[in-house]
This record gives C-alpha cells, sequence and structure tokens, in this order.
C-alpha cells in the first residue's frame, strides 16, 4: 500500500494536461517552497533547488553518459539535471502526455541527439542492462505499483558502479498503517541487492507539501474555475488523503549504487 494514491489508467495523463493548463498551481508551488522552488524546471512535485543539488553531488556522473529519468512525466528535473552534468538523457513514463510534453520543452535544455523519451514502466522500461550511467527518479517511485520490482529494474539497467537518486518515504510510529514489519526502502534497496551510499531526511519536504495542499484547499474555488471539477477534485483528494499523513511519514532522498560485479 502507497501513502500516495497509486494512479488509475489514463490519470496521470489528465494530470498532466492539467497542469499545463494551471497557472495557480505554479503559483501556489512558488509560494509554498520559497526560495527553493526551482522555476525553470516547472516541476510537479517536490523538486527544490536543495534535492537538484543533492542529485547531481549523488550521481558523480562524467560529460556524455547517460542519465535516465524513471518516472520523468513532464521532463523538468531529468532536462535540467542532463543539461547540468552534460550527460544524454532517456527518459522513461507510462504516461504518453507526459512524454509529449517533456519531448515538447527539451529544446530548452539539451540539443535533441542527446535526448529521447520512451514508452515504459517502473518495473519494464524497455532498455538494455547496464545502459545507465546514473538514475534519477523524482517523488515517482513511491507510486509504483511494485517497489521491489521497480528497484530490480533500476539495478538491471544501472551499469556496474553506477548510482541512483530517487525520492521515497517511510511511515513512522502514529501513521494509521504502521506495523513494524511493513518494508523501508532500507530494506527494499538491500533486497534489490543495491548499495546504499545516502539517506537523507527531508524534513523540510513535510513542511512545503503541507504548505502547498493548504494552498489548494485554500483556493478550492480558484482551482475548480480555472481547471474543471475533475481535475481541481483529484488535488483536493490527495490534499485530504496525504496531508493528515505527512506528520507520520519519513521523506527520504536515497542514493543507491549498483555493485562493481
Amino acid at each position: 500500500m502507497s501513502d500516495i494514491p497509486v494512479p488509475r489508467a489514463g490519470e496521470d495523463d489528465r494530470y498532466h494536461i492539467s497542469w499545463e493548463q494551471s497557472t495557480l498551481r505554479r503559483k501556489f508551488a512558488a509560494e509554498a517552497f520559497g526560495e527553493e522552488y526551482p522555476a525553470e524546471v516547472d516541476p510537479s512535485s517536490n523538486c527544490t533547488w536543495s534535492v537538484l543539488a543533492a542529485m547531481v553531488r549523488g550521481l558523480r556522473m562524467r560529460t556524455g553518459e547517460v542519465l535516465v529519468d524513471l518516472g520523468c512525466g513532464r521532463g523538468g528535473p531529468g532536462l535540467w539535471l542532463a543539461r547540468a552534468v552534460s550527460a544524454r538523457l532517456i527518459g522513461v513514463d507510462h504516461s504518453p502526455v507526459g512524454l509529449e510534453l517533456a519531448a515538447a520543452r527539451a529544446s530548452h535544455f539539451l540539443l535533441p541527439d542527446r535526448v529521447r523519451f520512451q514508452l515504459g514502466t517502473f518495473d519494464a522500461t524497455g532498455l538494455p542492462d547496464a545502459c545507465a550511467d546514473g538514475l534519477i527518479s523524482m517523488d515517482a517511485l513511491p507510486i509504483a505499483p511494485d517497489r521491489d520490482a521497480a528497484l530490480r529494474e533500476v539495478r538491471r539497467i544501472l551499469r556496474p558502479g553506477a548510482r541512483a537518486v530517487f525520492t521515497g518515504s517511510d511511515r513512522l510510529p502514529g501513521h494509521p498503517t504502521y506495523t513494524s514489519d511493513v518494508p523501508t526502502w532500507r530494506d527494499r534497496i538491500a533486497r534489490a541487492e543495491l548499495e546504499l551510499e545516502i539517506d537523507e531526511d527531508r524534513a523540510e519536504a513535510r513542511r512545503q507539501w503541507q504548505r502547498w495542499y493548504a494552498l489548494w484547499e485554500q483556493h478550492e474555488a480558484q482551482l475548480r474555475a480555472e481547471i474543471g471539477d475533475e481535475a481541481a477534485e483529484a488535488m483536493l483528494d490527495e490534499a485530504r488523503f496525504v496531508g493528515p499523513l505527512l506528520p507520520y511519514m519519513r521523506l527520504g532522498l536515497f542514493t543507491v549504487r549498483a555493485p562493481l560485479c
């Protein structure tokens, strides 16, 4: 069970369309994140300047290497990072709309021969073994239907010694579904035979999400007028479901490494 509702078929497409139509979402994100908001990236998640900097440090990539953005959505974080580390980018997502929007903005960051986007899922990317020199996943792996299978796929496509940096959440005591036998991300990383290098507690992310969700709820009528009842209701459902659980969730930024052999 995920603390973030797993999208049903087609929901991600509608989400990406509504994001493109909304100026209020960007306004609220900028207000919630303050100086941490990377406007050029235009993230639809809790991607901040601090997270991007940590990903650059964690990846340790060299010019011309291949970076995979797993669950890339509209592509912002992967495009920015690939430009920052002079990498070639492969974005993978199961939403055709997200991939179309990512491709449309790619030229702002990278030359055409340095980026491609393709359909794939968390546990079946369609990429060859050991093809990635680095991998990121920004607020995407937690919604994988099978997190263990997703991490096994990460392990498969990373070249030996390459690193992946991703965000994830674990339940804490006090969470209504917390039990000590629920696997943590550390447990899953070990089961996938990945080596954990950094596990950073993102306490500030909880506060940012809380501010963002509060703004959605405070401006419900404006959101409904801008993006319609269906899209606005999906946002509000997330805020009502996840918001009260945030004090009982540990939001982490994980850097893992594929074994050398």
